[in-house]
């Protein structure tokens, strides 16, 4: 096969050179240089062409066909089963699972007598052979290649009707086409590309793996994430082995799915529900509350150390939440509750490795603080929920009934929630969905005071 000859083009002033620099000496910009491949259609191709267009109502619906994985985590996360002839992208960090979980999907679907072909271009067949006898795997009668030339991969699956391809990962991967070296923005979007245009033309399953930066976000360009039809994003605590499958993007279902796995010898195991709490003594400046991962309920527990400081500027130390947003309601909580913190070292922490990225453990935090500051213990057995506004007062958030029935299979028996609306208000005094719980409202903050 002939090689393409590419351009190199600055992104910010469009210089155009044959071969690649690291600073334009157009613009003076460096690392601007992005390589562009010749157009292969012609004026007279693209005038031939004429626009299908039609009404939307017009336009007849078609039933998406889906097949399991095995896994009714992974299942949910897809919104149902793999879409024959998607393209999905698992990114994570290193050790997080990512070819563990594909290796054991693989031999699912060989398991169903369905034509699989696994691409590793980072470890070898000795290698994956040793992961799956340690996570005793029975059914391995699937293809398997151990290289980093895509034209080998490209004419592997041309030469065989596969049903599923599993390509780990695409940052090792790398095309003759080019000249560029594997991992390069120009070799990762050639590879995607050909992959996302072989899968829709002929109804090939693609799993692709992509490796993560040092800020988290997968290698390579965006338009990674584009192309394909779903993202997803391992993320979970290491040190007890939970792994939280998370779709950010995802073409045939919803995305506020998250499927939880637990990390054991006999490789991911999937579980219904986990319990982020460390334990249930009553102590001060440790409070529950009640968090959604997309459409579930967790109960975790904030911890607040809040001390003199012996510094001209007090020290502020969040763990697995927004210092900006704790800083807020440090201010909220010194102007309604008239507790002077300026002279204080704050230290939060969300245990069970968990990131708190909504509101909803405001009430919580404040909390937290209070009973710290103050040395005083918590109502015991009880669950702080509330998202706390500038001028203090406290708003019902969403899911209630959600964390009001997680909450009583836990055994609360206290909740500390404002009133909300009507509607809502009957929802927190139906014994079918609180169990009995006893509600305590909190329309503004300095009332916690009252009872801590």
């Amino acid at each position: 096969m002939a090689k393409v000859k590419t351009n190199y083009v600055c992104n910010q002033c469009g210089y155009i050179t044959p071969k690649w620099s690291g600073r334009c000496p157009e613009c003076g910009s460096w690392g601007s240089f992005e390589e562009k491949f010749p157009e292969k259609s012609s004026e007279s191709t693209r005038s031939k062409k004429k626009p299908d267009i039609k009404k939307l109502k017009d336009v007849g619906g078609i039933e998406v066909s889906r097949f399991k994985t095995g896994l009714v985590e992974l299942d949910q996360v897809l919104g149902g089963g793999c879409v024959k002839g998607s393209v999905v992208l698992v990114g994570g960090e290193p050790g997080v699972g990512k070819s563990t979980i594909m290796l054991q999907v693989t031999s699912v679907f060989s398991s169903e007598n369905m034509d699989v072909l696994y691409v590793s271009s980072e470890e070898s067949r000795s290698q994956i052979k040793l992961r799956a006898d340690r996570l005793h795997l029975k059914d391995l009668e699937f293809d398997i290649i151990s290289t980093n030339d895509f034209d080998e991969v490209e004419a592997a699956i041309s030469s065989h009707d596969y049903n599923f391809l599993v390509l780990d990962s695409v940052q090792t991967i790398a095309s003759d086409d080019l000249k560029s070296p594997a991992g390069t923005v120009s070799q990762v979007k050639y590879i995607t590309y050909n992959l996302v245009e072989f899968a829709k033309s002929t109804g090939l399953t693609v799993f692709i793996v992509g490796q993560v930066t040092k800020e988290g976000s997968i290698a390579g360009p965006k338009i990674l994430e584009h192309l394909v039809d779903t993202v997803l994003y391992f993320e979970g605590d290491y040190s007890k082995g939970v792994r939280i499958l998370r779709a950010v993007k995802n073409r045939f279902g919803s995305t506020n799915e998250v499927g939880l796995f637990e990390m054991r010898n006999e490789g991911l195991v999937e579980i219904s529900g986990f319990d982020f709490l460390e334990n249930t003594d009553n102590s001060a400046g440790k409070i529950m509350t009640c968090v959604m991962e997309g459409t579930r309920a967790f109960l975790i527990e904030i911890q607040a150390l809040v001390s003199s400081t012996y510094f001209n500027f007090p020290k502020r130390n969040a763990n697995g939440f927004d210092l900006n947003r704790l800083q807020m309601l440090l201010a909220i909580v010194e102007k309604r509750c008239g507790i002077n913190l300026s002279g204080a070292d704050v230290f939060l922490n969300v245990a069970g490795g968990l990131k708190v990225n909504e509101t909803s453990a405001d009430l919580a935090i404040c909390a937290c603080l209070i009973s710290s500051f103050k040395d005083t213990l918590p109502p015991e057995s009880s669950l702080f929920i509330g998202e706390v506004g500038l001028t203090g007062e406290v708003r019902l958030p969403g899911n209630i009934d959600s964390r009001l029935k997680e909450a009583a299979k836990f055994g609360i028996k206290t909740v500390f929630m404002p009133s909300g609306d009507t509607k809502k208000q009957d929802i927190s005094k139906n014994d079918k969905i609180t169990g009995g719980l006893e509600i305590i409202n909190i329309n503004y903050v300095n009332e916690i005071i009252e009872y801590i």
